[in-house]
C-alpha cells in the first residue's frame, strides 16, 4: 500500500513539474515578443546591439519612426559606443522635427566622429527647417496667410523633416486661411490615411468641405470625430454650427413657402449673420432673400442683396434677372436693361429670361417719353374735369403774354401743357398712352414739327397779343390777351 501511495505521490510531482515548465515556456514566448532585449538577458544571451540597429534601419524605411527610435535607443543602451546609432536616431528625431533631441545626438555623434561633413550638414538641414518652422509659426499666428508662411513649410521645413506632424499641421491652416480648400482635402486625406483617428484632419477636412457647402461630407467628418472625441471644443462648435445653419435656411424657405414672406425675410437674415465668411453657401441666401424682396417691393434692399449675391458669384443669372427687377422697382430703368440683358446673354434658352427683358425694355422705353400726367400735375387716376381744370390753370400761368420777361420758356411750357391736354384730354389716346403705346407721333408740337399751339387749332395772334380758343369751349369761356 505504501508503495503505491509513493508511486502516486511521484506521479503527481512530475505533473506539477511539467505544468510548471509548460507556464515557463508561454511566458518566455510572451516575453520574446514584448520585451526582447529584457528575454535574451533572462537566456543569458548578451543584447545584440547590430540587430537592434538593423531592426531600426529597417522600421526606418517602411517609415515606422516611433519603432526605429525605441530600437535605437535600446542599440546604444546595450552598446553606447555604437556611434552610428546616435546618426540615425538624429536623423530619425529631424523627420520628426524633435530639433531639440535631434541635435543632441547629432553633437554626440560628432563628439565620437568628429569632422564628418555628411552630419554637419544635415545638423545645419536641421537649423534652417527649425528657423522656418518657427517663422512659419510666427506668420500664422499674426494672421499672414500668404504663401510666404507656406514656402517656409513646403520648400524648408517639409523637406528636411518630411514626417513633421507640427508642419503637416500648420500647412493645412495655413491653405484652409487661404481658401484653398481642395488643397486641404489632399493634405488631410493623406493625414488620415496614416492615422484615420486624426481629430485635427477630420475637423480641418469637415471645414474644408463646409466651405465648399458640401454639407453633408462636412457632416460626417464632424460626427466621426465626436464619436472618437465627444467633449471636443472645436468639433462641438463646428457641428452645432452647421446644424443651426441648415435649421435656419429651413425655416426661412418654409415660410416663403407658406407665404410668410416677412418671417422668411428676417429668418434668411438671420441665417447669413451665422457665418459671414461662408460665400459659398450665402450666395444662395442672398439670392433667396433678393427675391422675396422683390416679391414685396421693397426694391432698395433687394437691389442690395442681389447684389450681394453677384459679388460672390457674377455668373449667377437668375441674380441679375432678380436684380433687374429691383432696378425697375427704383425706376433704374437702364440698370435694369443691362442686367437682364447680360442674364439673357448667360442663359439664351430660357424663355423666361426674355420675356422680362421685353418688359424692362417696355419699361425703359415709357421712362424715355413726356410724362404727361407730371407736366399737368395730376394724378394717373385724375378725372376728365381734374385734367381740365389743371390744364386752364397752367395755361394761364404760363400765356407768352403773361410771361414777357421769359417768353420763350414760356412758349415751351406752353406748348408741353397744350400737347399734355391733347393727349391726357382725349379718352382714346389717353387709353393708349397709359398702355404704353406711341401717341406722339404726327402731333404738331412746333419748331422742327409736332404739335404746335399757335397753330390755326389753338391761337392766333392778334396786334401784340395772342387770341386762344379752345375748342369745344374753354373751361369757363375764352379769352383774350
Amino acid at each position: 500500500m505504501m508503495k503505491v501511495l509513493k508511486m502516486v505521490s511521484a506521479m503527481d510531482l512530475v505533473a506539477w513539474r511539467g505544468l510548471v515548465f509548460v507556464f515557463i515556456l508561454q511566458f518566455v514566448f510572451a516575453c520574446q515578443i514584448i520585451f526582447p532585449p529584457l528575454v535574451s538577458a533572462l537566456d543569458g544571451n548578451p543584447i545584440d546591439a547590430a540587430e537592434l540597429f538593423e531592426r531600426a534601419s529597417h522600421s526606418i524605411q517602411m517609415k515606422r519612426y516611433s519603432e526605429a527610435i525605441n530600437d535605437l535607443n535600446a542599440a546604444l543602451e546595450a552598446e553606447p559606443s555604437l556611434s552610428e546609432a546616435y546618426w540615425s536616431r538624429a536623423s530619425v528625431l529631424r523627420y520628426l522635427c524633435r530639433y531639440e533631441e535631434s541635435e543632441k545626438s547629432y553633437r554626440k555623434y560628432l563628439e565620437m566622429k568628429p569632422g564628418n561633413s555628411v552630419v554637419e550638414k544635415e545638423l545645419s538641414q536641421l537649423h534652417q527647417a527649425q528657423s522656418a518652422l518657427d517663422t512659419a509659426i510666427n506668420l500664422f499666428e499674426s494672421g499672414n496667410y500668404t504663401t510666404k508662411a507656406l514656402d517656409f513649410i513646403d520648400k524648408v521645413v517639409l523637406v528636411f523633416s518630411p514626417a513633421c506632424s507640427q508642419a503637416k499641421l500648420l500647412k493645412v491652416k495655413l491653405l484652409l486661411a487661404s481658401k484653398d480648400y481642395s488643397g486641404v482635402i489632399l493634405e488631410t486625406g493623406n493625414m488620415l490615411k496614416e492615422d484615420e483617428d486624426d481629430l485635427e484632419a477630420l475637423l480641418l477636412r469637415g471645414r474644408a468641405y463646409y466651405y465648399l457647402a458640401d454639407h453633408d461630407v462636412a457632416t460626417r467628418h464632424y460626427q466621426k470625430g465626436l464619436r472618437l472625441d465627444p467633449e471636443h471644443g472645436e468639433l462641438k462648435k463646428a457641428y452645432f454650427g452647421l446644424k443651426n445653419l441648415l435649421k435656419k435656411t429651413k425655416s426661412a424657405e418654409d415660410n416663403e413657402k407658406k407665404g410668410k414672406l416677412r418671417v422668411a425675410v428676417e429668418d434668411y437674415k438671420a441665417a447669413l449673420a451665422l457665418d459671414p465668411n461662408h460665400h459659398a453657401y450665402n450666395v444662395h441666401l442672398h439670392f433667396g432673400l433678393c427675391k422675396l424682396l422683390v416679391k414685396l417691393g421693397r426694391g432698395k434692399d433687394a437691389l442690395n442683396a442681389c447684389t450681394e449675391a453677384l459679388t460672390i458669384d457674377e455668373e449667377h443669372a437668375e441674380a441679375l434677372v432678380q436684380r433687374g427687377e429691383a432696378k425697375l422697382l427704383v425706376e433704374d430703368w437702364e440698370g435694369a436693361v443691362a442686367d437682364i440683358k447680360l442674364a439673357a446673354e448667360k442663359s439664351p434658352q430660357d424663355m423666361s429670361i426674355r420675356q422680362t427683358l421685353m418688359k424692362a425694355e417696355k419699361a425703359l422705353k415709357l421712362s424715355q417719353r413726356k410724362d404727361w400726367y407730371k407736366i399737368l400735375g395730376v394724378s394717373k387716376t385724375a378725372s376728365v374735369s381734374e385734367i381740365k381744370r389743371a390744364y386752364k390753370k397752367l395755361a394761364l400761368q404760363w400765356h407768352p403774354d403773361k410771361n414777357v420777361d421769359n417768353r420763350e420758356e414760356a412758349e415751351n411750357k406752353f406748348r408741353e401743357i397744350a400737347a399734355a391736354y391733347e393727349i391726357l384730354g382725349d379718352e382714346e389716346k389717353r387709353t393708349k398712352y397709359d398702355h404704353g403705346e406711341d401717341v406722339e407721333e404726327g402731333m404738331n408740337m412746333g419748331g422742327g414739327g409736332g404739335f404746335n399751339p399757335f397753330g390755326a387749332s389753338g391761337f392766333s395772334s392778334g396786334g401784340g397779343g395772342f387770341t386762344f380758343r379752345f375748342e369745344g369751349g374753354f373751361p369757363g369761356g375764352g379769352f383774350r390777351m
